[in-house]
């Protein structure tokens, strides 16, 4: 499948662009002493070197990009405004001879440079707790172990004859009936225990039955 090419005002324009760029290229190199097919080769070395410096940048900014892309880009613009009249082709100063004789040197050092530097890798994200997977949920098998009885089930029932008792009262009055049994030689009666005690009759019974009291 074929695709058309159409007429694009930004792609002349970068054409146009490069071309003059190329030719001031040339020009220089030409009037710093590089004759032949040495002078042709400046321009595309310069323009190599700043496409491989731009190709590095897109993949991950890098210090060593930003450099040789600045140097390439500087060689370029160089060259344009040495050749737009300020400069005397015919008599070119000798550092500027110097420059052009030793870009090549520099050019290949900096596209072994940028070929042969590691890309940059995003850095690898650490999983937050929210992701960690959850961990497996271990089944309980029911067992034949009796479970406890509730708390209302071990709670002693009150003696059948009538109300607790607290142990307390109850030691009260058997020592009432003990006295009673110093002083008199008799034990006390139901009767004689519920009117020490002035208690209400159901409790004096109770203390009464568990005294063994007729």
């Amino acid at each position: 499948m074929t695709r058309s090419i159409r007429p694009d005002a930004v792609l002349i324009q970068a054409v146009i662009a490069g071309a003059l760029s190329f030719a001031h290229l040339h020009d220089l190199a030409a009037a710093a002493g590089q004759s032949g097919w040495k002078a042709w080769a400046y321009p595309v070395s310069v323009d190599l070197l700043l496409v491989a410096a731009w190709r590095r940048l897109c993949a991950g900014r890098d210090r060593s990009s930003w450099t040789w892309f600045a140097i390439a880009l500087a060689a370029s613009l160089g060259a344009n405004v040495a050749t737009a009249g300020l400069l005397d082709l015919e008599h070119v100063p000798a550092w500027l001879r110097i420059l052009v004789a030793g870009w090549p040197a520099l050019a290949f050092l900096g596209g072994t440079l940028l070929v042969h530097a590691p890309t940059p890798t995003a850095p690898e994200t650490v999983p937050k707790p929210d992701d960690e997977p959850a961990a497996p949920e271990v089944e309980m098998h029911r067992t034949d172990t009796p479970e406890p009885a509730p708390a209302a089930e071990l709670t002693p029932a009150p003696p059948a004859s009538g109300p607790a008792v607290p142990p307390a009262l109850l030691d009260h009055a058997r020592s009432i009936a003990d006295a009673h049994r110093n002083t008199t030689g008799q034990p006390i009666t139901a009767d004689a225990l519920t009117a020490r005690l002035g208690l209400p009759t159901p409790t004096c019974q109770a203390i009464a039955t568990q005294l063994q009291l007729t």
